[in-house]
């Protein structure tokens, strides 16, 4: 998924996201393990994609207590 379209996603839609792509890689481990994988490649890109998700679910939240800290410090 491109990084702009999870900027768009709110932190639950991102922790589900997460959760999702972890199962995929989970299966995809699996397929490459019993020798049924033909696309190994997909495995990196789950994995920089989990990587992404995480990355971004990062920044709002660190954006969230930042915003949470001025608004605390206005009153």
């Amino acid at each position: 998924m491109d990084a702009t379209k999870l900027r768009e996603l709110g932190l639950d839609e991102l922790q589900e996201k997460y959760r999702q792509y972890k199962e995929e890689l989970f299966n995809l481990r699996f397929q490459n393990a019993i020798g049924q994988l033909k696309n190994t490649s997909r495995i990196k890109d789950v994995r920089k994609t989990i990587a992404r998700v995480l990355t971004i679910a990062g920044e709002k939240e660190k954006s969230r207590a930042v915003e949470s800290q001025s608004s605390a410090a206005g009153r």
